[in-house]
């Protein structure tokens, strides 16, 4: 059986865990914050969360797990056929992952744990977030899914980013990112609906008070 090593809290792992729940897969879940610990760095090469336990070894990089979960594992398809589609569907992730994800990332700590980001961090991300909502804009397809008429591994990125750069628009920047974009929202209003999601919602808000009390400890 698969295991997913990680936590709740994080949106990367929540991605996975999405996918391995949209195709019915059966995997354990395994807690693991990450670091630099000698024991950490042998699950995960940097330190990070998610890492996905297989009969073969570990793999880390959240877009390589759900590359291999999609590869190997059966159930509901999350890539659509043909190269072309599925190159759009690897692009718009990867899209939301560097333009979307990253800036907002950068704006976490003032956004939801009450710490002080530097003003040139933010102006840049700011700019760097509105380009890429914009991009997503341009290039995604909304009908009703990111990349078209199915949910995609992009939707994986889409559920578990856009979220939280819309938190980071409105808590840090007073803005609504995605105020001229109601295909966006009305995908995001869907996802609340997703028995999956809710049940990832829920193990995260069970999580989060042994999380901030971690961070909280973990400060000098």
């Amino acid at each position: 059986m698969l295991k997913l090593h990680g936590f709740s809290v994080s949106n990367y792992y929540n991605m996975a865990k999405l996918a391995l729940l949209e195709k019915g897969v059966p995997f354990e879940e395994v807690l693991f914050f990450g670091g630099h610990s000698p024991e950490a760095l042998k699950l995960s090469p940097r330190g990070k969360v998610p890492v996905l336990e297989t009969e073969e070894g570990f793999i880390s990089e959240t877009n390589l797990i759900l590359d291999y979960i999609e590869r190997t594992q059966p159930g509901k398809a999350l890539l659509p056929e043909g190269f072309f589609a599925q190159a759009k569907v690897h692009e718009l992730a990867k899209e939301i992952e560097l333009y979307i994800e990253l800036p907002a990332r950068a704006c976490y700590p003032e956004a939801f744990f009450g710490a002080r980001v530097d003003d040139a961090i933010k102006a840049k991300a700011k700019a760097e977030l509105l380009a890429g909502i914009a991009t997503l804009k341009r290039n995604g397809k909304f009908s009703p899914f990111v990349a078209g008429d199915s949910l995609t591994l992009a939707d994986m990125l889409f559920c578990f980013s856009v979220d939280l750069a819309y938190a980071v628009g409105k808590k840090v920047f007073a803005i609504d990112v995605l105020e001229d974009f109601p295909q966006a929202r009305e995908l995001l209003e869907r996802f609340k609906h997703n028995p999956n999601v809710q049940k990832i919602a829920a193990d995260k808000e069970a999580q989060m008070p042994a999380f901030l009390e971690m961070v909280r400890s973990s400060k000098p």
